[in-house]
């Protein structure tokens, strides 16, 4: 059982729960591709892009282009959490902690999805013959011993335009962290709406701009080896792959080789990957 479920007895406390500061769910799950799989491990196929041939003469022999072929693995891993809840703790206690409990399971789940997700878009990815492939230096907005500004996200955006993507039918997510967002906020450009038509002051934060759809998750990884700087994300829907073996589930059931107390279990299987490294771009702030 947990350690702290004393603090909830009776005696001069609340009857219901209160839940801490925290990242309650996933924020960039349905930011990427979602693929379902079976097996351990899962292939995200690649197709390349090719040029067409000229027509010279009448009757010409009909040309037998190679489509460029490619693939990107992943190898699953599996996650779970769980915690008890002992039969006295019910009696002394006013409130029914098992569905409190899942909640605090299931936003423990939402937050590993999204590290799933971080880590994948710079880590190096391995594709189909087991080699790794690392996130080009060209694919990175360096800090320049700066925070967040309207010219690295003008730089990150014309990295992906310059790869020709396809933004109406591929929409770009920009994921960054509370300091960015108040650089941002603190932006002449981002105050004027001329320049931001969803008025982001007047709700306190960045829905859109520049053509992305930001996201705030303070998961992003940092790097502490010499200047201080975050590694905010530029990237397509198409550009990052989450692997779902199996989706999170939830159990509750009492466990008769613990006095019968009930605990509350979840698990999921899943892992993430880089598809294209043209879809995706490193953004560094300092902090």
């Amino acid at each position: 059982m947990a350690n702290t479920i004393s603090k909830a007895f009776v005696e001069q406390f609340k009857s219901n729960v209160v839940h801490l500061a925290q990242q309650r769910g996933s924020r960039l799950k349905d930011a990427v591709r979602n693929e379902t799989v079976t097996g351990e491990k899962h292939n995200f196929e690649r197709i390349g892009a090719m040029d067409s041939v000229e027509k010279t003469t009448r009757h010409t022999d009909t040309p037998v282009l190679d489509v460029p072929h490619s693939r990107r693995v992943v190898t699953l891993k599996d996650w779970q959490w769980a915690d008890m809840i002992d039969q006295e703790d019910k009696i002394r206690l006013l409130i029914s902690p098992q569905s409190e409990y899942a909640k605090t399971g299931a936003y423990a789940m939402g937050r590993r999805w999204d590290k799933l997700i971080i880590d994948a878009a710079t880590a190096a990815a391995t594709d189909g013959d087991g080699a790794s492939v690392a996130l080009p230096a060209g694919n990175k907005v360096v800090h320049a011993s700066g925070g967040m500004t309207v010219a690295k996200i003008l730089a990150a955006r014309e990295i992906l335009l310059a790869n020709d993507v396809d933004e109406e039918a591929d929409p770009m997510y920009m994921v960054i962290g509370s300091g960015e967002l108040t650089d941002l906020l603190n932006t002449t450009e981002v105050k004027s709406s001329d320049y931001n038509t969803v008025k982001a002051l007047a709700k306190g934060e960045l829905s859109d701009f520049c053509g992305f759809r930001f996201i705030r998750s303070e998961q992003l990884n940092v790097d502490t080896s010499g200047t201080n700087f975050r590694k905010c994300l530029a990237f397509c829907q198409s550009g990052i792959g989450l692997a779902i073996g199996a989706d999170v589930s939830t159990r509750i059931d009492d466990r008769a080789d613990k006095s019968y107390a009930t605990q509350v279990y979840m698990a999921f299987s899943a892992q993430a990957t880089r598809i294209e490294e043209e879809k995706v771009v490193e953004v560094q702030a300092t902090y």
